[in-house]
């Protein structure tokens, strides 16, 4: 069946329909991972986005045991060439009846390079997958340019607390769309880790008496997550160790009155080099995010960057003055990607007084 991605510019591709054939008009972002695509499409981070993967052959070895969350989270996924035959030894099924299970409609067949040189020159855009090939790009339009992404960390947090046993420190982990790899990457480590719904309140986080706080990655505009920022302020005036990382980071920023912005296209992919400025060394880092912290809005006395993006000089992470509290925002606990800096885990533990 012809399947068609239809961009808010009025740039048209043709292909053919994977997965669910229902119309969608979501965000359309490009990933550059090579491998890894189920933990792309079971990352809560891409919630409300539909996935364009840049790498030609996506499906190879089907569908793992490696999933991110319970469920894929993006509205579409786009491809060059979809695998109808994966071979893996571990491989449990395809990916287009994945797709099919989940109602996630997709496209394969087109030019992914000259899609993703269109979001890189114009920025990211919003974009429709259909199969009506009747479509009418002036009545399409209008709902191109209204969508937006919304309130998707409420969509995608878990609804009620849960524990990772563990006989070393005891993390309280606030879930905004958290990736299965950073609880598993602290209970690794010996730490208890509580998993909460991302609207907790601050008070009965600290009542619990946790040795430390995790902020998850997530997806969406961190600006609209108000509610959840008065309460990291909360979190950020009292004395726990705190580490954040990805939509965590954006947050705790503007819980401490930096801002940020939205990026041209976001960074998105295993393959992003990022400096550590306290050491100078540089650690190739797992990313997937479409805003930024202003770190010319950023109050020296609050915190300082700690790293730093080495491809267009972004701000990656920021330590925080007089406090047990650092962020950053690429993802140390990777899947998919390098492993780098996964020592990121073994100096929070030491933030809280751990042994690692």
């Amino acid at each position: 069946m012809k399947a068609f991605l239809i961009l808010e510019d009025g740039t048209v591709f043709e292909g053919t329909s994977i997965g669910s054939t229902r119309e969608v008009v979501s965000e359309i972002v490009f990933n550059t991972s090579m491998t890894g695509y189920l933990e792309v499409l079971t990352d809560p981070s891409y919630a409300g986005q539909a996935v364009c993967m840049t790498y030609p052959l996506i499906g190879n070895y089907g569908i793992t045991p490696d999933m991110e969350s319970s469920r894929p989270w993006p509205d579409g996924f786009i491809v060059r060439e979809l695998s109808r035959i994966p071979s893996n030894f571990r491989c449990e099924g395809t990916i287009q009846d994945f797709l099919v299970k989940h109602d996630i409609p997709g496209i394969a067949g087109i030019d992914t390079r000259a899609l993703t040189k269109i979001l890189r020159e114009k920025g990211t855009m919003n974009g429709m997958i259909t199969t009506n090939e009747n479509y009418n790009f002036e009545e399409i339009k209008p709902r191109l340019e209204a969508y937006a992404t919304g309130d998707v960390v409420t969509k995608v947090t878990c609804d009620t607390s849960s524990v990772l046993k563990g006989a070393g420190k005891r993390v309280a982990l606030l879930d905004f769309g958290a990736k299965k790899n950073i609880a598993k990457s602290l209970n690794d480590r010996g730490c208890e880790v509580t998993i909460y719904p991302a609207h907790t309140k601050a008070e009965k986080i600290l009542s619990s008496n946790p040795d430390g706080i995790m902020l998850s990655n997530g997806p969406g505009d961190p600006k609209d997550c108000g509610p959840i920022i008065d309460e990291i302020k909360k979190l950020y005036d009292s004395d726990v160790p705190i580490f954040a990382i990805c939509l965590g980071h954006q947050l705790m920023a503007l819980a401490t009155g930096a801002d940020t912005h939205k990026m041209k296209y976001g960074h998105r992919g295993g393959n992003h080099p990022v400096k550590d400025l306290e050491t100078g060394r540089v650690y190739i880092s797992s990313q997937n995010h479409g805003y930024v912290v202003d770190v010319d809005k950023l109050d020296p006395k609050v915190a300082t960057p700690a790293f730093v993006n080495v491809n267009d000089g972004t701000n990656e992470g920021l330590k925080y003055t007089g406090k047990n509290i650092f962020t950053v925002q690429f993802h140390p606990e990777a899947c998919p990607g390098p492993q780098d800096s996964g020592y990121l885990f073994d100096r929070f533990i030491n933030m809280m007084g751990g042994e690692q």
